[in-house]
């Protein structure tokens, strides 16, 4: 596993405060959350992973566990190598490709990952981009706060939390809704794109 730098951002702020985050003694989990597993337990086509916002992902780890490859994207370098020397404890380090980058200026290749995942993240401005990523048949996983929940985190600003209906209502029209619910001040998104005939 080694980090693609193509994109890396340069002391972005967002970069600068989730490794401040993660530089402090932090101790992941490597937990999948539970949107991840569901979307991986799933019925999948034969193809790679985008974990989009990966942080030290636990998903990133799941899927490599079942064969998969994976590119994992994040703004945190910090981030990128505590999942890197984890999936190399693990023995999956040849199956997660690490790309350090800003989702603002990053774009994945069209139609090219059977799961597309992003858990804690949310930008409208990537959204289709990432929508778009997802290979006919594959699956688009997101998880996000949604405004309720500026109430309890008042440093959330509003163009980082869904507005009702989103994501769902911001679906290109090949995608089928899975399910999108609501829980514990977030909103989780699973839906399918259409296979082509």
């Amino acid at each position: 596993m080694s980090p693609d730098d193509a994109a890396a951002p340069d002391r972005h702020p967002d970069q600068l405060r989730w490794n401040a985050k993660y530089a402090r003694g932090f101790a992941p989990s490597f937990a999948p959350r539970q949107l991840a597993a569901e979307a991986l337990s799933m019925e999948l086509p034969d193809g790679p992973v985008a974990d989009l916002a990966c942080g030290p992902s636990g998903a990133a780890l799941l899927a490599a566990s079942q064969g998969r490859q994976v590119i994992a994207v994040d703004v945190s370098d910090v981030a990128l190598g505590l999942l890197a020397a984890e999936a190399g404890r693990r023995g999956l380090a040849h199956l997660i490709t690490a790309v350090h980058a800003d989702l603002a200026a990053w774009r994945p290749e069209p139609s090219s990952y059977v799961l597309v995942i992003a858990t804690g993240f949310w930008d409208a401005q990537v959204f289709p981009a990432a929508a778009g990523a997802v290979a006919p048949g594959g699956l688009l996983a997101w998880q996000a706060y949604t405004v309720a929940a500026r109430s309890a985190h008042p440093s959330l600003r509003p163009e980082w939390c869904l507005a009702p209906g989103q994501p769902a209502s911001l679906l290109p029209a090949d995608f089928t809704v899975i399910g999108q619910r609501d829980e514990d001040l977030t909103r989780q998104l699973l839906a399918r794109r259409v296979s082509s005939a």
